[in-house]
């Protein structure tokens, strides 16, 4: 062994031999499997159509291939043909499905609506009927007035009055929607949050907002405000682009307020960063209908 080698730690293939000898050459078997894929490149059977054209000398004709070839192209046409045809009948079943579902919803919100104009009718026959019963004696108006307040500082009556009216719409959406999908931008995403929306109610209020609604929904003090897809919920109200935030209160006191609160600020940002459209504007006359009364479960009372 070379001195290199047994530095290196290595084996001599000699080691132990007399000089002049070495090892017999060994040979390593190649398994038929490996040795037919390396050797034969041809299928057998392919070898062996080919071996028995050449010995009858026949061969297909053209008109033979030219019909196997029709035929195959037939029926790929078949397959393509059935393919698309299950793709239309379940497309179509799917639209007939989509359309039962509309009108289900539809028709619920009719419900829903009806069943809101009784309750509000019957709420206002008892309104009526208590200030009637009410308004006769000292003590009665004194009650009235009490409640009044009460049912302004919960918003569970409606008001009507001066203020702000605030119109956010996002990019690319127009005032007459019907569609949830509609009021996206032109690249598919909603920029206006229920996050916005907060922080443009908190304006409101920390700039003396007496009343406040989003979308014709009363805002009170149990109301929320959370997304929900394309739209956002307002105590359980889907409201879609573009967004009317009414508030009711001295109107150049509210706008210059509202100027400098956080919730117009993050508009202002979204209308340069997004294209999200505003409009803040004053009014005499502005109505606002009543919220919905929530039952209180628990309470506390606040020194």
């Amino acid at each position: 062994m070379d001195d290199r080698d047994s530095r290196l730690g290595g084996f001599a293939p000699e080691a132990g031999l007399p000089a002049g000898q070495h090892l017999p050459a060994r040979s390593f078997p190649v398994p038929n499997l490996l040795r037919e894929l390396l050797s034969q490149h041809l299928d057998p059977g392919y070898r062996a159509m080919a071996q028995r054209r050449a010995r009858t000398g026949k061969r297909r004709g053209r008109a033979a291939e030219a019909g196997w070839r029709v035929l195959a192209v037939a029926l790929l046409g078949v397959v393509f043909a059935a393919a698309i045809a299950q793709t239309r009948s379940v497309e179509s079943g799917l639209h007939d499905a989509q359309k039962v579902l509309v009108r289900n919803v539809r028709a619920a919100e009719a419900d829903n609506d009806r069943l809101t104009g009784e309750r509000d009718a019957l709420a206002a026959d008892v309104d009526a009927l208590s200030r009637r019963q009410l308004s006769n004696d000292a003590a009665g108006q004194a009650l009235l007035e009490g409640l009044d307040r009460l049912g302004l500082a919960a918003g569970s009556a409606a008001v009507i009055g001066s203020g702000l009216t605030l119109t956010v719409s996002d990019p690319g959406a127009g005032r007459d929607l019907t569609d949830a999908a509609k009021q996206r931008g032109s690249d598919g995403r909603q920029v206006v949050l229920d996050r916005d929306l907060q922080l443009v109610v908190n304006g409101l209020w920390a700039a003396g907002a007496e009343a406040v609604s989003v979308g014709g929904v009363r805002i009170g003090p149990n109301a929320t405000m959370r997304q929900a897809g394309g739209a956002i919920l307002v105590d359980n109200h889907p409201v879609t682009s573009p967004y009317e935030v009414v508030a009711l209160g001295p109107p150049n006191t509210l706008r210059d307020g509202f100027e400098g609160s956080a919730g117009m600020v993050r508009l202002r940002l979204l209308e340069a960063s997004y294209g999200v459209r505003i409009d803040l504007r004053t009014g005499e006359g502005l109505s606002l209908p009543a919220g919905s009364v929530h039952d209180v479960r628990v309470a506390k009372a606040t020194p």
